[in-house]
C-alpha cells in the first residue's frame, strides 16, 4: 500500500510564498508521476502542478509562472514550491501518486490533504 504525507501548510499573507513537501512511502516512487491537487469550499478538486516520472511538469494557467513542482526521486519526495500567493489560492491542497500521466481523472493514491490559507 503506498502512502502519501503532506506537510508544510499554512497561514500567509497575500504575496507570500510556501513550500509543500510529500513524502511517499514503499520503493517505486520514480515510476510514479506526482501531482498537486487542491480543492476550496464549494468547488471541484483541480490540478496544479503535476510532473512525470521523467520529469516534464504541468501547470494551469492560474499558476503558471508562480508554482514550482519538482521530485526528488532519492527521497522519495515531491515538492511543491508557491510564490505570490493570492487569496484565491486558498484551499485544501493534496499530494496525488499515478501510474499514467493523464492528470484529470481522480486516479491513484491520495494523501490527507495540507490547508493553505492566504489572508491578510
Amino acid at each position: 500500500q503506498v502512502q502519501l504525507v503532506e506537510s508544510g501548510g499554512g497561514l500567509v499573507q497575500p504575496g507570500g510564498s510556501l513550500r509543500l513537501s510529500c513524502v511517499v512511502s514503499g520503493n517505486s516512487f520514480s515510476i510514479y508521476n506526482m501531482g498537486w491537487y487542491r480543492q476550496a469550499p464549494g468547488k471541484q478538486r483541480e490540478l496544479v502542478a503535476g510532473i512525470t516520472e521523467g520529469g516534464s511538469t504541468n501547470y494551469p494557467a492560474s499558476v503558471k509562472g508562480r508554482f514550482t513542482i519538482s521530485r526528488d526521486n532519492a527521497k522519495n519526495a515531491v515538492y511543491l514550491q508557491m510564490n505570490s500567493l493570492k487569496p484565491e489560492d486558498t484551499a485544501v491542497y493534496y499530494c496525488n501518486a499515478r501510474a499514467i500521466a493523464n492528470w484529470l481523472p481522480p486516479l491513484g493514491f491520495w494523501g490527507q490533504g495540507t490547508q493553505v490559507t492566504v489572508s491578510s
